[in-house]
């Protein structure tokens, strides 16, 4: 990966969001230099698109995020034998009625799905507890391992519904920005969930999509090309 890049936009944020987007960085892992201003436009060219251009540069002291591909055979399965310990014994202590749990890998990733009577209360508001709860198997997998090990939690299939609902909505808001002609702006989703609506549409001729605000808000933009 690059240490700068340029990016464009039709506004410096938007220069700097695509920008950090490509980098897979935050605003505060780079140092920005805006290369062309917004407000200096000759008579000549005010008819022209917009473009402003940022040179992004990385900081010394980021460090990029792990990749998946590094993780080897017995860190895997080393992460795997406890974080299926760990699970097994945070399920059981919940008393669940009619328990059924599965932990499988699959393409070097861990997979727990769970399945019971009276889930709902471990998924929460559109998977916040679920989510939350992914964060923790993480935790544990990761423990004391030199490589990234991704852990995928899903509670009564609610990931597969979800990503069903996220693909419909992102087909309808498309729809709806081509026939109004006006960029949307999605609410706040997670990385997971903003992913989803991203490859939905990236085969899209019409429109585009891209990612603004910090986290927890970041949220998707979707707009004509």
């Amino acid at each position: 990966m690059p240490n700068s890049i340029i990016a464009e936009g039709r506004t410096t944020n938007e220069a700097i969001e695509n920008g950090l987007k490509e980098l897979n960085a935050k605003k505060e892992d780079v140092i920005i230099n805006v290369i062309g201003n917004e407000e200096k436009r000759s008579f000549f060219s005010i008819l022209e698109p917009t473009k402003i251009k940022v040179e992004l540069t990385l900081k010394e002291t980021h460090k990029p995020v792990k990749k998946i591909s590094n993780i080897t055979e017995e860190e895997l399965n080393d992460s795997y034998e406890k974080v299926k310990k760990f699970a097994e014994q945070f399920f059981s202590e919940l008393k669940i009625n009619n328990l059924k749990l599965n932990t499988f890998i699959e393409d070097k990733k861990i997979y727990i799905t769970v399945n019971g009577d009276n889930l709902n209360s471990l998924i929460g508001y559109r998977g916040e507890c679920l989510n939350s709860l992914q964060v923790l198997f993480s935790s544990v997998a990761n423990k004391e391992i030199q490589h990234k090990c991704t852990v995928i939690l899903d509670i009564e299939n609610y990931r597969e519904k979800r990503k069903k609902a996220l693909e419909e909505l992102a087909e309808k808001i498309a729809k709806t920005v081509i026939r109004q002609k006006k960029k949307i702006e999605l609410e706040p989703m997670t990385a997971y969930e903003r992913k989803i609506i991203h490859t939905k549409l990236q085969d899209n001729s019409k429109v585009r999509t891209y990612s603004i605000g910090e986290e927890p808000n970041r949220r998707i933009v979707i707009e004509l090309k």
